[in-house]
């Protein structure tokens, strides 16, 4: 037991290591620094929503966060918006247009040869690799809520 623990600790490492190098090499390819694209997918997928909003869904301060929209809005993959109902709330609107035509290119090939990679596997496999993927998620998010409270 403790070596198959092991092995797939190393794995797991070596994932997250393969993922970092990979991300940080799309991101200047991008033009944008370190990980910044992946905040782009957290816009993408939650939509319109406020910088405290988005300094809450990533974890960054609301500093940080100012920041990352600059940037983000100089390259015009965003905008800041507004809010109707109260005009001291600044919503920050993503482009997916810009975004997509920025990001699809550098993950063209990754994305193929995932998606190959998954359609080897059989519907068996496919719902024990989906059970790790949310048991982990949610692990990772435990340990990340508890460390935010401390």
């Amino acid at each position: 037991m403790q070596n198959d623990v092991t092995r797939i600790r190393r794995l797991s490492q070596q994932y997250a290591y393969a993922s970092i190098r990979m991300h940080e090499t799309v991101a200047r390819e991008a033009g944008l620094p370190g990980t910044d694209h992946k905040y782009l997918g957290f816009i993408m997928q939650k939509g319109q929503m406020t910088a405290g909003e988005l300094a809450a869904l990533t974890g960054l301060t609301t500093g940080a966060v100012t920041g990352l929209i600059d940037r983000f809005e100089k390259k015009k993959l965003v905008k800041r918006q507004y809010a109707e109902d109260d005009r001291r709330k600044v919503i920050i609107v993503p482009n997916t247009k810009n975004i997509m035509a920025l990001l699809q290119p550098l993950y063209k090939e990754f994305r193929s040869k995932s998606e190959k990679l998954i359609g080897s596997f059989s519907d068996k496999e496919l719902k024990v690799i989906e059970t790790y993927f949310l048991k982990a998620i949610e692990i990772m998010n435990d340990t990340t809520n508890k460390l935010n409270d401390e």
